[in-house]
């Protein structure tokens, strides 16, 4: 059985985010008094008292200038909450987190169309592995239903 993994936005991208987001804002931290936000540096939900900042950011974007792909029209930017400063990234094993709640699953091909998506109530690697049997997908975008919000990637292995 193939495992997948989920990736977190990158170092780099990071960097740049508490700089400036993808919408060209700064960041406006703040201190999280109830904990929960998914935070997407390091794939698990904040603690209360911990900074965080709400910043727009475009995973597909980011992608395409890595792979040389052309979003085109797909290409967009939402909200996603990360730490305000540097954080170690994930730590365990958790392989695909933010998995107790209804997600959405948008299949990408190696140029950036959308090839789909799929409603998943439970059963991820197997949304993934049926995902992953079309040759034309290259990431899957992992996203909460409610809000639409990108939470994580998932790449061809």
């Amino acid at each position: 059985m193939t495992t997948y993994i989920a990736r977190p936005v990158s170092t780099g991208s990071l960097k740049e985010l508490r700089t400036a987001d993808d919408a060209g804002r700064p960041p406006s931290p703040f201190t999280d008094g109830e904990g929960g936000a998914p935070l997407r540096c390091c794939l698990r939900r904040s603690r209360p008292g911990e900074r965080i900042a709400l910043v727009s950011y475009a995973p597909l974007r980011r992608w395409a200038a890595e792979t040389g792909a052309a979003p085109g029209a797909y290409d967009e930017q939402g909200p996603v909450f990360i730490h305000a400063e540097e954080c170690p990234g994930p730590s365990g094993t958790a392989a695909l987190p933010f998995t107790d709640a209804h997600r959405v699953l948008r299949r990408y091909s190696a140029d950036g169309r959308i090839l789909g998506g799929r409603l998943v109530d439970d059963g991820f690697p197997s949304a993934l592995t049926e995902a992953f049997a079309d040759p034309e997908v290259a990431v899957v975008h992992v996203r909460a239903v409610e809000y639409g919000c990108f939470l994580y990637e998932v790449r061809r292995s």
